[in-house]
């Protein structure tokens, strides 16, 4: 499935996390093993009006960004550009030796490039991060993920393990993590999000997982750190806001910055300076061109109507 345009996360065909499917998919294990805490974003806040550049302008505009502990590149999962933006932003904090790893929310916690070499092909990263092509194609990503190979540099994988899901989903205590605002915005672009089919007692549990990838993302770029240089961090677009996502689970002394790709607003948000709903969330914006329309919920209905249904 593809993500509704009017919803800030990301939820992809069998997407690892959030499967668009029924929630038996799900498979349990063990939780993320540190409970969760009510907590508000310790990081470097984004500016009052984010400016909106175009990828010919983004190599400006990521200097003025650095230096950052953490850069979190957010995106719209459908829109080549933006997969284009980062794998040249990988190539260009590389070639200052700048980079110090990349953490991608399209492969699992637990699974990375160290290692291997950099002439590495492109079946041995697969095989390395456990790369799962029918959730996030390697067409789209595999550029991504070899320009920082070849550069020497790790790839990790950041995303909550689907044996994790579970259990994450029935923890509560992930209830209290983002003040109770933030959580119902979490809460209605879930609903946006499944064109209002989810049933309501799925929506809270499916928060859960939302949360629960956002600390697992956020604390492999922490073991990823290097002084000096900055850990790249790659997810959609929702994981990426700083009052939702990954920064509110990043330690306090941290220094992140957030830039989120934007589709279909490309000259407005150009000629405007910012983009409507996102100016507090994000440090930098960069406009991309409209995908081409799609009535995103009349998939959806149908893949559910076939047997995926969301109440089983």
């Amino acid at each position: 499935m593809h993500t509704p345009p009017s919803t800030f996360f990301t939820f992809r065909r069998a997407a690892p996390g959030l499967a668009v499917a029924s929630l038996a998919l799900l498979g349990g294990c063990t939780g993320l093993g540190t409970a969760p805490t009510a907590s508000s974003p310790t990081t470097t806040s984004a500016t009052a009006v984010s400016p909106a550049v175009s990828p010919a302008a983004w190599p400006a505009r990521l200097q003025a960004l650095l230096p950052a502990d953490v850069l979190l590149l957010g995106e719209k999962h459908d829109a080549a550009e933006h997969q284009q933006w980062q794998r040249d932003t990988v190539q260009a904090l590389a070639a200052r030796g700048q980079l110090a790893a990349v953490v991608m929310e399209m492969a699992e916690q637990g699974h990375s490039t160290t290692g291997l070499p950099r002439d590495a092909t492109e079946a041995q990263v697969q095989a390395a991060l456990q790369w799962k092509d029918a959730a996030w194609p390697w067409k789209a990503y595999g550029p991504v993920v070899m320009a920082a190979v070849a550069a020497g540099v790790p790839v990790w994988g950041g995303n909550l393990p689907r044996a994790r899901m579970r259990d994450a989903m029935a923890d509560a205590a992930w209830d209290r993590h983002l003040p109770a605002p933030a959580l119902q915005r979490q809460y209605e672009a879930l609903r946006e999000g499944h064109c209002g089919l989810l049933p309501e007692s799925q929506i809270a549990p499916m928060a859960r997982i939302q949360i629960a990838r956002d600390a697992a993302m956020a604390r492999t770029a922490t073991e990823a750190r290097v002084s000096g240089q900055t850990v790249l961090l790659i997810a959609g677009g929702g994981h990426v806001l700083r009052s939702l996502g990954v920064p509110t689970h990043l330690p306090a002394g941290l220094t992140s910055k957030v830039a989120m790709a934007q589709a279909g607003q490309a000259q407005a948000a150009i000629k405007n300076g910012a983009v409507a709903n996102v100016d507090a969330d994000a440090d930098a914006i960069v406009a991309t061109p409209a995908l081409p329309a799609k009535d995103h919920c009349a998939e959806l209905r149908e893949q559910w109507g076939k047997g995926a249904s969301p109440a089983r």
